[in-house]
């Protein structure tokens, strides 16, 4: 029993929890596992999945995203009374970035069965919102690393996949854009001058990583995903 009264304590002194009622306090009372990680420990790591919900009593956690070249860019400190984990459990996606504690740091682990119980049901709308800023959540990581880590080349080539879309793609493999790109809005999507981003869609022209069509469309080539 003291143990529960205990995790009851701790669990009203973290903001995320002040709006639960006393039942659902409780019950995730009841559900809470003490855990402590070593300076250095990997509290999620990006790419796979906890099922759980970390939150952070005492120390200091660092949030890193990782490209595929190994490059490194910080995105966020986390300190006692941060969580990380719920964008996850929300959309059943793995973890976006890796959180690693910078110090000795303890930390409440609610999984994903406790943590549903406090959540929305799955068919509402307030669920269905949740999603949807996962969702934006998850994209404005991927800009932030994409500035961060790429130079502008990598980052219009992205851009350029982001317009055509996950299924705007032919039969050889290759992305369409059906629309004609306006050269103003990749160079705001990517952080550069209108100037730098016409010059290097020229090059990728010449290149052969994307084809301007008589229609106005662009043809992305899939070698253009060597870029990204």
């Amino acid at each position: 029993m003291t143990t529960i009264v205990s995790n009851l304590e701790l669990i009203r002194r973290v903001p995320l929890f002040s709006m639960l009622t006393a039942q659902q306090a409780a019950s995730v009372a009841q559900a809470v596992v003490k855990r402590r990680f070593k300076r250095g420990e990997a509290i999620v790591e990006q790419g796979k999945k906890s099922n759980a919900l970390t939150l952070l009593l005492t120390g200091r956690a660092r949030v890193i995203s990782c490209d595929s070249r190994g490059r490194e860019v910080i995105l966020a400190t986390l300190r006692p009374g941060d969580y990380v984990g719920e964008m996850s459990l929300i959309d059943d996606e793995p973890h976006s970035a890796t959180v690693l504690a910078e110090v000795q740091t303890d930390a409440l682990i609610l999984g994903q069965t406790e943590f549903a119980r406090c959540m929305p049901d799955m068919d509402s709308m307030a669920h269905a919102i949740l999603r949807g800023l996962v969702q934006r959540l998850r994209h404005a990581d991927s800009k932030i690393e994409s500035l961060a880590l790429m130079d502008v080349y990598g980052r219009v080539a992205k851009a350029l996949l982001e317009f055509a879309g996950a299924n705007a793609t032919n039969q050889e493999g290759h992305a369409v854009i059906p629309d004609r790109v306006s050269r103003q809005d990749v160079a705001k999507m990517v952080g550069a001058s209108r100037e730098m981003v016409s010059r290097v869609m020229k090059d990728l022209e010449e290149r052969g990583f994307i084809v301007t069509r008589d229609d106005g469309s662009l043809l992305v080539m899939s070698h253009l995903y060597s870029l990204v």
